[in-house]
């Protein structure tokens, strides 16, 4: 990027569940560390059957009921995000390879997984878009909030 700012893009499959949770959750991890002003935050999809709706009502729940603010749209992944953001994030091995497959030969970008940041290992957040109920939700959003606290203590550590 082309200030000082470091820079995060969470990716799904659909930018309508999981990579707006942690964007959520991201951005308010940030906020509360007092570094709201050193990090551009967005997300994004592999697909682009979603785009510009409005997170799934059950992930607008999940947010709302944990005071996250949001309003992004689903948007697709482009060829320039792989040189716009420090760290591209996947929720699981798919969007992993997806991403990889996706980036040009001359990608800036870490292609992370953001469960590796997970202190209790649990590496994939499941898609939780063809659960009944909300328990997916409620369970990508813990995963998300133990990963992003550790990943922004990592690079705030420098460990990273």
């Amino acid at each position: 990027m082309a200030d000082d700012k470091k820079s995060a893009l969470f990716v799904c499959l659909g930018n309508i569940c999981r990579s707006p949770i942690a964007e959520a959750v991201f951005m308010d991890e940030v906020k509360q560390a007092g570094q709201r002003d050193k990090w551009n935050i967005d997300s994004a999809g592999i697909t682009n059957k979603h785009l510009g709706e409005k997170p799934n009502h059950r992930a607008r729940l999940t947010m709302a009921k944990h005071n996250l603010s949001y309003n992004n749209r689903a948007r697709q992944i482009k060829k320039e995000d792989f040189n716009k953001f420090d760290y591209i994030f996947g929720m699981d091995n798919e969007n992993i390879n997806d991403l990889k497959k996706l980036a040009p030969a001359n990608c800036s970008s870490k292609i992370l997984l953001l469960g590796d940041f997970d202190p209790e290992d649990q590496k994939i957040i499941k898609d939780p878009y063809f659960e009944s109920g909300s328990d997916g939700f409620k369970q990508c959003y813990v995963q998300c909030v133990r990963s992003c606290k550790a990943f922004l203590a990592q690079t705030t550590e420098g460990r990273i």
